[in-house]
């Protein structure tokens, strides 16, 4: 008989069936506000990070190095979250990985007063934790969801943070001026802010993320389901390996993330060389972001509607139509933008989808930790990507770069077709 331990039975009052619907609504809520203020503590300091790093290492050479850090520092995080999320629930992962994201902005700013570059990477590595708490807070959503209604509850959260990740850009230019005077150089400005916002968002995952939907769902999972021994590091990665599921759903997220990163990383750069002004370049990453995250909801439904096979060949069919039209598109920017669109679409699409797909296809003792691997395996290869993107445009093309992301799509589609023609049926939302 499974024996519930006393940190799930001090987090997890008695929840009958008749609770549930409300205390889906209220997690859901919390996660929505929280992730509101993580998306935009991200995109406020992410604006003007490449800057910032220029101004303290003297060259643009370095300039990329940052955003890159911050790459690093989320996948590495990734799996020291899922553990704590793992042995404690989502509640002390999430609010952990927000206060590290805290903790790694100021120290941005603190090496951008002292003109330390090694240190802002370190401060940049520790502030993508906060990207980390973003993603795992989909899964969080998934964990009490109905399983019919699995991919709408993930795909709310992600379309969270879509107001974040507008409004971020636009206040980095306050938060650089509300430090004039300060000493501190008006592009670590907006470090301090996010500081702040990310406390934040702590506080209300903190205070309100209650009871804790991970251990919860794990107190009303089938008794075959609760075994201790099977919420490991290890555990997870098993259960991935054991199911086509399992890992059809991580090779999408992790290729469709890594095309998304690679083409946009590498757009801005050429659609400069093509005489493209400031302006129009950032009209063309708004359109792309609005792709990303605005119609989340519309792939969560498609998800639980049709099937989550069926939306991750959708994603497959998105993201090669809009490798094509950015490939294709030259110095035409109107078919640029709408390439850049489609990717944000197809990005949407696989990643709802297959973090659906994933909840589905592993056991729920195991599941916080294959979560965690799928979002290392996913931000690990984007980071790698975004690092080969740029040799890739400068050696040969950005068209180039298009076709290699289009690759990467022959064993995704691949696995999806292998694993459709093994289907049985059965599962919620596997058609």
């Amino acid at each position: 008989m499974y024996a519930v331990t006393a940190v799930e039975r001090a987090a997890v009052p008695p929840v009958t069936a008749d609770l549930l619907p409300a205390l889906r609504r209220r997690t859901t809520g919390v996660l929505v506000a929280s992730q509101i203020l993580g998306g935009l503590g991200v995109a406020t300091g992410i604006a003007l990070a490449a800057v910032l790093a220029r101004q303290v290492s003297g060259t643009e050479a370095l300039s990329g190095l940052a955003p890159t850090a911050t790459v690093a520092g989320t996948a590495v995080l990734s799996m020291p979250m899922a553990a704590l999320m793992t042995a404690r629930g989502r509640r002390p992962g999430l609010v952990l990985a927000y206060l590290v994201g805290a903790l790694g902005a100021g120290v941005v700013v603190v090496a951008a007063r002292m003109g330390s570059f090694p240190l802002l990477l370190c401060g940049m590595a520790a502030f993508g934790a906060a990207s980390s708490a973003n993603l795992q807070a989909r899964f969080a959503a998934a964990d009490l969801a109905e399983p019919q209604r699995r991919a709408r509850a993930i795909s709310h959260v992600v379309w969270a943070t879509t107001l974040g990740a507008v409004l971020g850009p636009n206040i980095a230019a306050p938060a650089g001026r509300s430090v004039s005077g300060l000493g501190i150089p008006e592009a670590a400005g907006p470090f301090l802010w996010a500081a702040g916002i990310f406390l934040m968002a702590a506080v209300v995952v903190a205070v309100l993320l209650r009871p804790d939907p991970l251990l919860t769902a794990r107190a009303l999972a089938p008794e075959d389901e609760r075994s201790p021994e099977a919420r490991s590091l290890r555990a997870g990665l098993d259960a991935v390996v054991a199911s086509p599921r399992a890992r059809l759903a991580l090779v999408t997220v992790a290729v469709s993330h890594t095309a998304m990163v690679s083409v946009m990383s590498m757009t801005p750069v050429d659609l400069a060389h093509h005489g493209a002004g400031i302006d129009l370049i950032g009209l063309v990453i708004s359109g792309h972001i609005a792709g990303m995250y605005a119609f989340s909801p519309l792939m969560g439904r498609l998800a639980d509607r049709v099937g989550r096979l069926s939306v991750t060949g959708l994603a497959a069919g998105l993201l090669a139509c809009a490798l094509f039209l950015a490939g294709t598109a030259g110095d035409r920017h109107g078919q640029t933008a709408v390439g850049l669109f489609v990717l944000g679409l197809g990005w949407s699409a696989g990643l709802v989808a297959g973090s659906a797909l994933l909840t589905d296809a592993v056991p729920q003792s195991a599941r916080a930790a294959a979560q965690g691997l799928s979002d290392l395996a996913m931000n690990t290869s984007a980071g790698v990507g975004g690092a080969i993107a740029g040799l890739v445009v400068a050696q040969a093309s950005y068209a180039w770069l298009n076709l290699a992301a289009a690759c990467l799509l022959v064993p995704m589609a691949g696995l999806a077709l292998f694993t459709r023609g093994r289907a049985a049926g059965g599962a919620p939302g596997g058609g």
